[in-house]
């Protein structure tokens, strides 16, 4: 296999000439850069890349940890990391976690070992502590808020979002609120829960657990939530569901069995899928797709200064309220 020596002997010039014509280091002399883009060609060489990136420091690699990539709300955020990544000549290496934290560490270990350039974590499993062990090795950018963190983010106020959602709601009328998540123990999560038992604190209604449905994030569970309401003696008006995808499912299910959308369940979903524009679900719309591309352009960005970017949300009114 030709190497830097060889090129340089074809060329009948040094090896640092080589190194600094396959560079593209502006001070070489027309003569030998083209002598030595001849003598690529003729050996049909091909570059190192571990040597380049030892060279530079750079990989160009950006790890994306998500916990399902099949899921259309990370299937957004990589959309728009994928599109910033084409433009800087950037790859993208996915981790699926499933949320197993030693799965988000493998991910942390590769930037600890300089195999990728930055991480981006759409969401997360590990520890503050386990995060901050982390921050020398490389840039970490975060998809929720870590205002007085030295975290880089781009994130969406879940509180706020919540909040809006469900004066919406009462202001048509509803007392009886509930509310759909995929896990409880995210940081977003825990946002939405706060914002909930503000609300009804704040407007002196009961906080019913029965209410909140948790551990749903595809379409068929839509299913499930259904039969759980049906078998409630005083079951909830209204719900927020945290993913227009389950938001559709329980639509889907509510027709199946006679059940009214909105009259016997109003519903407003998250995100504004097209799922929700094709089914008419009221939603909370988040520019998933900007969203990923903030948070690429944060992880190749040089600042070592932490940066923070709240993405404002818009309610989408439909007919499903």
């Amino acid at each position: 296999m030709t190497n830097i020596k060889d090129l340089a002997k074809m060329a009948g010039v040094s090896v640092t000439t080589v190194s600094r014509v396959l560079n593209n280091h502006p001070y070489v002399r027309e003569d030998k850069r083209n002598a030595v883009l001849e003598a690529i060609n003729r050996s049909n060489y091909q570059p190192n890349m571990n040597a380049v990136h030892l060279s530079t420091g750079k990989s160009f690699l950006v790890g994306v940890v998500v916990p399902y990539i099949d899921h259309p709300y990370f299937a957004l955020l990589i959309k728009g990391m994928a599109s910033e990544a084409l433009e800087n000549n950037y790859k993208l290496v996915l981790f699926q976690t499933n949320y197993l934290e030693t799965r988000e560490i493998e991910a942390l270990q590769m930037l600890k070992q300089k195999q990728i350039d930055a991480l981006i974590i759409c969401s997360r499993k590990c520890s503050w502590g386990i995060i901050e062990a982390y921050m020398t090795y490389g840039p970490i950018i975060l998809c929720e808020d870590t205002r007085g963190k030295r975290v880089s983010s781009t994130f969406v106020d879940h509180y706020k979002s919540f909040m809006i959602a469900l004066e919406y709601l009462y202001q048509k009328g509803h007392r009886q609120i509930g509310y759909c998540i995929g896990r409880k123990s995210g940081t977003n999560s825990r946002q939405r829960e706060l914002a909930f038992k503000d609300f009804v604190e704040n407007y002196h209604l009961p906080y019913e657990p029965a209410y909140i449905f948790e551990h749903y994030t595809h379409f068929e569970d839509g299913e499930q939530i259904i039969e759980r309401i049906q078998q409630m003696s005083n079951p909830p008006s209204a719900l927020l569901v945290t993913s227009d995808e389950v938001a559709a499912g329980i639509v889907t299910c509510a027709q199946n069995r006679n059940i009214s959308i909105p009259g016997d369940l109003a519903l407003i979903g998250f995100n504004n899928q097209p799922i929700a524009k094709m089914m008419n679900i009221t939603t909370i719309e988040i520019p998933l797709v900007d969203i990923g591309r903030k948070l690429f352009l944060q992880g190749i960005n040089i600042s070592k200064e932490a940066t923070y970017q709240e993405i404002p949300v818009t309610l989408i009114e439909r007919e499903s309220v």
